[in-house]
């Protein structure tokens, strides 16, 4: 077997196509990227040229973002400060927290979204990359360094405002991934196999699987080569963020009225490369899990929509 499909053997896992949780792994070796997902940049005040059809946007405010998309050993740390701490319960199969409830307008198909507490992630289901031991969370072996999912939006949402951050709006996110001209991906104007994790990209990952690739460590596209022969380029936005194209759909904060639907963007393993470009939107109730489904968090400047 070549080196690099010997390295894959022990990258990836078995995930599922859409939005079904189930999920047969295969236990990873840790990949060490040599990427911080503790590390936040810092995004401007200015214009940026927001959707596909490039209308000029101002952002009035500086504010930070989170380079990666949060970790399931960030994720696991986080649920337990969050249950020593009270601000999160284990009950009914799933990690809860309380949530403040949105204001309801009564739209055609819009659910109420009362507060109260809300599940942030399922604790059994066979796709989750946590386990439960000894009454703590800790991250399965070698998915340290890969991105949670199995995550609704409520959980996303408890996760930064429990440290004090947000859920990036629409238009951080976008303007985070995209810089100040009008590339279609964060990189540039052409998709590489090599430069993303998405569907029918046609990369070893997915050969392997029959395109079935999993999640693959944050920042893992970031030109560096794997197992001697696999090179990826470069994946950064302008601003040097990693995975804002593929691996993951991202939650986003941006609460519109009249729908409860939380907006997610960035595309994700199962997508198609046409979904990773940056003005895609996708969206989903926020009780939805998934294991294409994770998120990053934003701080200062606007403060997101709470």
């Amino acid at each position: 077997m070549k080196p690099a499909l010997c390295l894959l053997v022990v990258l990836v896992c078995v995930a599922l196509l859409g939005c079904t949780s189930q999920a047969t792994p295969i236990a990873p070796t840790a990949i060490e990227t040599g990427v911080n997902p503790e590390a936040w940049v810092e995004i401007p005040a200015g214009p940026f040229l927001q959707g596909q059809h490039e209308h000029e946007t101002m952002l009035e405010y500086t504010y930070e973002i989170m380079v990666t998309d949060v970790t399931n050993a960030q994720y696991a740390r986080f649920l337990n400060e969050a249950l020593t701490a009270g601000e999160a319960t284990l009950a009914d199969g799933a990690i809860q927290g309380p949530y403040p409830g949105d204001p309801f307008h009564g739209a055609h198909h819009e659910i109420e979204i009362q507060a109260g507490e809300w599940a942030f992630m399922p604790v059994a289901d066979p796709a989750l990359r946590l386990n439960y031991v000894d009454g703590s969370f800790i991250p399965k072996s070698g998915y340290e360094n890969h991105p949670v999912t199995m995550v609704s939006w409520f959980g996303a949402w408890g996760y930064c405002t429990f440290y004090g951050w947000h859920l990036p709006t629409d238009a951080e996110w976008e303007k985070a991934a995209r810089g100040s001209d009008n590339r279609p991906y964060p990189w540039g104007h052409e998709i590489a196999t090599n430069q993303a994790n998405f569907l029918s990209s046609h990369d070893l990952f997915e050969r392997l699987f029959k395109g079935a690739g999993g999640t693959t460590p944050v920042g893992f596209y970031n030109g560096q080569t794997y197992g001697g022969n696999y090179a990826t380029l470069d994946d950064r936005s302008p601003y040097g963020l990693y995975d804002m194209a593929g691996n993951v759909w991202q939650w986003t904060g941006t609460i519109y009225e009249g729908r409860h639907y939380r907006n997610l963007r960035g595309g994700s393993h199962t997508n198609y490369a046409y979904n990773l470009r940056i003005w895609t939107h996708n969206n989903a109730d926020p009780r939805h899990v998934s294991p294409s489904v994770g998120f990053r968090c934003a701080r200062g400047g606007g403060e997101g929509t709470r």
